[in-house]
C-alpha cells in the first residue's frame, strides 16, 4: 500500500487545535474565547483608506519587498524604540506575522541545525521550525510564587550545542500573556551575543501590554542590531486580523535571506491594504492607547469572572489572552475540561498543554481570550459560573 501523501516532518501538523475548538464552538453554539480575533473593526481612518486604495486602482500586485509607504511608515515606527531601519533594504512586508517567521526558518535555518523555542509557543512555530528541516529544542517558562511565567535562562543556556543557529523569542506572550523583563532580555541578549545566535522576535502585540509592562524588543540592546530578525504585524494592534499585513526589520542581509523565501512562499500581499496599514501607523496610533486601555478592563472583567467560577487565574501583562488552572474546580487536566465546556455550558477555550512539547508540566492550565465586546465577555462569564 502507499505510503501516507504527507512527508514524516509534517504528519503531527495535520490540524491546529484552534479549529478544533472553533467547530466545536460552532457545533454548541458556544462564546468562543478559544481563539484569539476580535470581534470589532479597527479605526475609521484605515478602513477608509483601504476603501480608497480599493477603488483607487491599488489592485495589482504591489512591489515584492512591499509598496514604499508602507516600508516607510513601518520604518518611521521602529524609531519609536530607538532603532533606525532603511525601509529599501532593512524592510519586507509578509502576509501576517505567521509568513515572516516561517520564511525566516526556511531561510536562516535548515537541515543539521537546531532552534530553541521557549514553551509553550504559538502553534506555528513547531510547524515552521519543521518546514524548514531543522530540530526543536524545548525550553519551559518558569512560573513564579506569584503566577508569573518567566524565563528560564540557564535553561536555554544549557540547551545551546554547537549545532543551535537560532532562538524563536515571543514577547507580548501568547498563550500566557507575559511580558519578558529587561533583566530577562538582557540574559537572553548576552546568550545570543555569547553563542552567534539569530533571534527571530514575533512581537505582533507590541502594542497591547498593561499597567506597568514595558514592551521592550530584542533588537534594541547590546549586540543585536545585526542578528535580529523584528517581526509584527497589523492585525492585533488595529484589530484587522483578516488583513494579513506583516513585516520584518533587520539588517540588509537577513532581510534579503528572508525575502528569498517569502518571495516564493506568496511573492506578495494586499495591496490595497498595504497603503491603509501605512496609514494606521502613521496616524491611528492613539487609537491603539484607546484600545489597549479597553483591552485592560477586559482582562480585569474576564479573569474577575473566572476567579468567580472557581478558576486560579494567572495574572496577564499583555497580549488578548488570559491563562486559569482547572484544578480548583477538580479536573487534573484542562484538555478534558476544554472538550467538555462548549456542550456543557456553551463556552470555548483552548488548553496550554497544545502548545508545548512536555504537555504533563501544562495539561492544568486553559488559555481564555478577552479581545471581545464587553456583552460576549459577560455571557461567557454567566455560563462558566454553571461550573461551580
Amino acid at each position: 500500500m502507499r505510503e501516507p501523501a504527507l512527508v514524516p516532518r509534517l504528519r503531527p501538523f495535520t490540524s491546529t487545535i484552534f479549529a478544533e475548538m472553533t467547530a466545536l464552538a460552532v457545533q454548541h453554539g458556544a462564546v468562543n474565547l478559544g481563539q484569539g480575533f476580535p470581534d470589532t473593526d479597527g479605526p475609521a481612518g484605515m478602513l477608509e483608506a483601504a476603501k480608497n486604495a480599493l477603488f483607487g486602482g491599488a489592485n495589482q500586485y504591489p512591489p515584492g519587498p512591499g509598496r514604499p509607504e508602507l516600508r516607510a511608515a513601518i520604518a518611521r515606527h521602529r524609531l519609536r524604540y530607538g532603532t533606525e531601519y532603511d525601509p529599501d533594504t532593512e524592510t519586507l512586508v509578509t502576509v501576517g506575522a505567521t509568513e515572516a517567521i516561517t520564511a525566516a526558518l526556511i531561510a536562516l535555518t535548515g537541515p543539521g541545525d537546531e532552534v530553541l523555542v521557549i514553551e509553550p509557543y504559538y502553534d506555528s512555530y513547531a510547524a515552521a521550525v519543521a518546514m524548514a528541516g531543522a530540530e526543536r529544542r524545548v525550553v519551559g517558562l518558569v512560573e513564579d510564587e506569584d503566577g508569573r511565567f518567566s524565563l528560564d535562562v540557564e535553561g536555554l543556556r544549557a540547551a545551546v550545542t554547537p549545532r543551535t543557529r537560532a532562538i524563536l523569542v515571543n514577547s507580548p506572550h501568547n498563550p500566557t500573556g507575559t511580558v519578558f523583563t529587561r533583566a530577562e532580555l538582557e540574559a537572553l541578549a548576552a546568550l545570543c551575543v555569547d553563542h552567534d545566535l539569530i533571534a527571530i522576535c514575533d512581537e505582533v502585540y507590541e502594542h497591547l501590554v498593561f499597567d506597568d509592562a514595558e514592551h521592550i524588543p530584542l533588537a534594541t540592546l547590546p549586540g543585536m542590531r545585526a542578528r535580529t530578525v523584528s517581526v509584527s504585524s497589523a492585525g492585533k494592534t488595529f484589530n484587522c486580523t483578516g488583513w494579513k499585513i506583516g513585516w520584518v526589520c533587520s539588517t540588509p542581509e537577513l532581510v534579503a535571506a528572508v525575502k528569498a523565501a517569502k518571495q516564493f512562499i506568496t511573492f506578495v500581499s494586499g495591496g490595497p491594504l498595504q497603503p491603509a496599514v501605512a496609514h494606521a501607523l502613521d496616524h491611528e496610533l492613539p487609537w491603539v492607547d484607546g484600545l489597549r486601555s479597553s483591552l485592560q478592563e477586559k482582562r480585569d472583567r474576564l479573569s474577575a469572572g473566572l476567579a468567580d467560577a472557581g478558576f486560579a487565574v494567572r495574572p496577564t501583562a499583555g497580549t488578548y489572552f488570559v491563562c486559569a488552572d482547572v484544578r480548583p474546580l477538580g479536573f487534573t487536566d484542562a484538555a478534558d475540561l476544554a472538550w467538555e465546556l462548549p456542550g456543557r455550558v456553551g463556552v470555548a477555550a483552548v488548553p496550554v498543554k497544545a502548545f508545548t512539547d512536555h504537555p504533563d508540566e501544562w495539561k492544568h492550565l486553559l488559555r481564555f481570550a478577552f479581545c471581545k465586546r464587553n456583552d460576549v465577555i459577560d455571557e461567557a462569564i454567566t455560563r462558566l459560573r454553571k461550573l461551580v
